[in-house]
């Protein structure tokens, strides 16, 4: 069942399902850059993202609920907790990952999407196919990264 996203110019757009090959729409460099076409696309990948990760982070608090730690053994319960520590050290991540989506959202809807926060140039579609929470250029983000380890290493 395939849901439409209407584009920022309020053009219908159907997100492909990831099995359906033959109609899902690829960005290109050959079209103007952040389209509507383009905008939707993104858009509607950012949603089924945060989307799968609501109903994984749903799925992990039921599980919480259904399996309260009932081992009698102290090293099957170690495990456990151990077992559940890691799971929810990954939704706390994936937490702060959909206040990325977000923000790509709030970009999108401005306008902004795309475009590197430091030098205001379009980030290569590739890397927004990639990385569709990517706020900067590849360039930007290596200055960016080396910036940083020379601050660490002072």
């Amino acid at each position: 069942m395939a849901s439409v996203v209407k584009s920022l110019q309020g053009q219908e757009f159907e997100p492909a399902a990831a099995n359906d090959a033959e109609r899902i729409y690829r960005p290109s460099d050959d079209e103007p850059f952040m389209n509507p076409r383009q905008q939707a696309y993104f858009k509607a990948k950012l949603l089924h993202w945060k989307e799968e990760i609501l109903h994984e982070a749903q799925e992990t608090l039921s599980q919480l609920q259904a399996d309260s730690l009932r081992e009698a053994d102290l090293t099957d319960r170690a495990s456990s907790e151990t077992d559940w520590s890691i799971e929810l050290r990954t939704r706390d991540r994936q937490r702060k990952l959909i206040s990325k989506i977000d923000a790509a959202l709030r970009r999108i809807e401005e306008g902004e999407y795309g475009y590197c926060e430091v030098t205001g140039e379009p980030i290569s579609l590739a890397r927004l196919e990639a990385r569709p929470i990517a706020t900067m250029t590849v360039e930007a983000q290596e200055r960016h990264e080396r910036n940083e380890k020379v601050s660490r290493d002072d």
